[in-house]
């Protein structure tokens, strides 16, 4: 197969790797019992390498620096170079394992290699986890969400090859369908980011073409200044921890939608808000708000996954309030904000702006990228995985947690993953800055049940309270 030109967008993306911050989406899923790791490499060899040109590729510069990187067959490609098999240290409890995540997500994946690498790890209590390492230049979070879907089953005794049927194609139509107007929205549990489709990928071109409104559009994401400096922003170091929390039951976090007239993501996004508040305040750091960047995605409804997968999404800013006290008024502003940024361009014109930043030299490209990053103090997402349990080389997925990587100088990842009734939220931290993000998983933890509250009394979201 000839090399093949790297999208605009996908080549920004490969080059906002820094040893600081990697740009590799890590995902950990595990198990309540032994794996069969025979069946495990089968399976990647036939739904993921064989479909997906990009698991097999390597990626090449250009020489001297000019023109867009390519995909090229790597003709020494090997997938045991790419399933690696260890075991988590003594004594296999979860503070073990996030240890070892820890120090494999730090890692660069190997440009001379497919930028991809599965790690099977044995030892996980009764059972063994697997951690997914996949470059974000192959492709954003749902469609590599929507990959990794497709290697699992809806019933445990499912053959080695890609399902045909319709259990299959519904696996990925959990995580794949875009909610379609906004009074699905409150019904349409987590998704990422944003996840509406209001400006097709057709229409990117002409956006900026559109008048007052994209003008004033395009000014927010680009002269927005940088975001208020905290504990949460600093120098980077390169080594990195990871964390999750328990699995909460989604169905209390709806109730507290359903009696406050708010949606499962404004009351998730707002307890992550409390959680944020509760570390500022306790390291003398408060300030009003802080800025989030949120992924926005840009699929079709019906889109099937190219071959080549590839980036899709824009972002947008998502300003916290974190500097509000009352639970129910954060949760009262965050949804407020969360409504003014649903139907706007953001999302379609920061994907304009990547896919011409990703046209520029290297040097150039890195610091308009740095220009992005510099606005916020940490990147959030939200996915929405089955609602019901799957397996994996016939065994029962227990749990699921993804880690968006932070682009820049963004020191923290958010990543809220839905699945099988419950909410896992995991992050994704600068271990010199945030030693210790085991305290706001905690903190995030007790927001929740503080709002899960709010359901009995039905509070309507009023006017914010600082």
């Amino acid at each position: 197969m000839s090399a093949q030109r790297m999208s605009n967008a996908d080549a920004a993306w490969l080059h906002m790797d820094r040893p600081t911050n990697l740009m590799v989406v890590n995902a950990l899923l595990w198990f309540e019992e032994p794996v069969d790791v025979e069946r495990v490499r089968e399976i990647l060899r036939s739904r993921l390498v064989e479909p997906f040109p990009r698991f097999r590729q390597v990626v090449k510069e250009p020489r001297m620096g000019i023109g867009a990187p390519s995909w090229e067959d790597d003709a020494r490609f090997a997938l045991d170079r790419h399933v690696h098999h260890l075991a988590v240290p003594a004594p296999g409890d979860k503070r073990a394992l996030e240890e070892l995540v820890s120090d494999l997500i730090a890692s660069p994946l190997d440009r001379g290699r497919p930028l991809w690498d599965m790690y099977l790890i044995d030892g996980f209590g009764e059972g063994m986890a697997m951690l997914s390492r996949i470059h974000h230049c192959i492709a954003d979070g749902i469609a590599l969400s929507r990959v990794l879907l497709s290697l699992t089953d809806s019933q445990p005794d499912a053959g080695i090859a890609p399902p045909r049927d319709g259990a299959g194609r519904s696996l990925l139509g959990s995580i794949a369908a875009p909610v379609r107007t906004g009074a699905q929205l409150a019904q349409a549990g987590v998704h990422e980011g944003i996840e509406i489709l209001t400006h097709p990928t057709s229409e990117l071109p002409a956006l900026a073409s559109r008048g007052t409104r994209d003008a004033a559009t395009l000014a927010k994401l680009l002269l927005t200044g940088s975001d208020s400096k905290t504990v949460l922003s600093a120098e980077l170091n390169v080594s990195r921890r990871v964390t999750w929390s328990d699995r909460m039951p989604l169905d209390g976090i709806k109730a507290v939608g359903h009696a406050t007239g708010t949606t499962v993501n404004d009351v998730l996004t707002a307890a992550m808000t409390g959680a944020l508040r509760r570390y500022l305040v306790g390291r003398d750091s408060l300030v009003d708000e802080i800025r989030v960047m949120v992924p926005y995605n840009l699929r079709g409804p019906e889109e099937p996954l190219p071959r080549e997968l590839g980036n899709r999404f824009g972002l947008v800013y998502l300003t916290l309030p974190v500097g509000i006290a009352d639970p129910a008024d954060r949760l009262a502003e965050v949804h407020r904000r969360m409504d003014a940024i649903k139907h706007s361009r953001e999302g379609g014109l920061s994907y304009a702006i990547l896919e011409a930043v990703g046209l520029t030299p290297h040097q150039i490209e890195q610091g308009l990228l740095d220009v992005f990053a510099q606005k916020t103090s940490a990147v959030l997402t939200n996915v929405a995985g089955p609602s019901e349990p799957i397996y994996f080389a016939g065994s029962e997925i227990a749990g699921v947690v993804p880690w968006v990587p932070a682009a820049g100088t963004i020191a923290m990842g958010i990543s809220i993953f839905s699945y099988n009734g419950g909410v896992t939220v995991g992050l994704q931290v600068d271990a010199g800055l945030i030693p210790d993000p085991d305290t706001i998983i905690a903190d995030y933890e007790r927001e929740v049940e503080t709002l899960r509250k709010l359901a009995p009394r039905g509070r309507k979201p009023t006017a914010a309270r600082r």
